[in-house]
């Protein structure tokens, strides 16, 4: 059986991406840090296959990618869906915002993750005739 998740090939990479995070990446991790979402623990820079997550909550299957300049450049979004579609292939749900979204609406940004925590409400019990 292959290994899929944390390969021991991709520790130094991940290490030096730690080490060397965005400016957008570590103001959303101070917030995603110490089970900061409904108690949910999130890892930072965590690899499925040869792609590095900029975060991982294993409990919910949910990646968060914050998209640089980078990810505007020409042939960069046929990447992005390749590295997406290698990933949900396991099961996990990304979600990707930019770096303006977290400069100017991390609560928002957090909100929208909050959403993928909670369990989803059941409808409403409605009575016949009202």
């Amino acid at each position: 059986m292959t290994v899929a998740f944390n390969r021991k090939s991709e520790k130094q990479v991940r290490r030096h991406l730690r080490k060397n995070m965005p400016q957008a990446e570590a103001a959303l991790w101070s917030r995603l840090r110490r089970k900061g979402v409904e108690g949910f623990k999130f890892r930072r820079k965590y690899s499925v296959e040869n792609f590095v997550l900029d975060f991982y909550c294993p409990g919910l299957k949910l990646a968060i990618e914050v998209d640089g300049d980078s990810h505007f450049a020409v042939g960069a979004q046929e990447r992005d869906l390749t590295r997406q579609e290698a990933i949900e292939s396991y099961g996990i749900k990304v979600l990707r915002f930019t770096n303006t979204d977290v400069f100017e609406n991390l609560d928002g940004v957090m909100e929208r993750i909050l959403e993928h925590a909670r369990p989803p409400l059941s409808p409403l019990l409605v009575k016949e005739g009202k």
